[in-house]
């Protein structure tokens, strides 16, 4: 089964989240619906990209990467570079 690397963007603040998880449009669903404490205070979220991943290490090393990266425009270079299939985690 396929894991996925997530980053949505607050509609309330433009704020990025990053995550994984193995069902999108559920974990979308949850931080939308007021079941996760850290993304409650910044809905609705938008998802605005998504990396398939085959295992859950590999998914992780990819939010681990995208969490480190501290300003908005790496993360936003990371997507267009994962876009174009080129995008590789530290």
């Amino acid at each position: 089964m396929n894991y996925y690397v997530y980053i949505l963007k607050s509609e309330a603040d433009q704020s990025f989240y990053i995550g994984q998880t193995q069902n999108i449009g559920k974990r979308l669903i949850k931080h939308n619906a007021d079941l996760n404490q850290s993304t409650s205070t910044k809905r609705p979220w938008k998802l605005i990209h998504e990396k398939v991943c085959e295992t859950r290490s590999d998914a992780m090393k990819h939010e681990r990467y995208l969490k480190s990266l501290k300003k908005r425009s790496a993360v936003l270079q990371w997507i267009e570079k994962d876009i174009r299939g080129v995008a590789q985690p530290g």
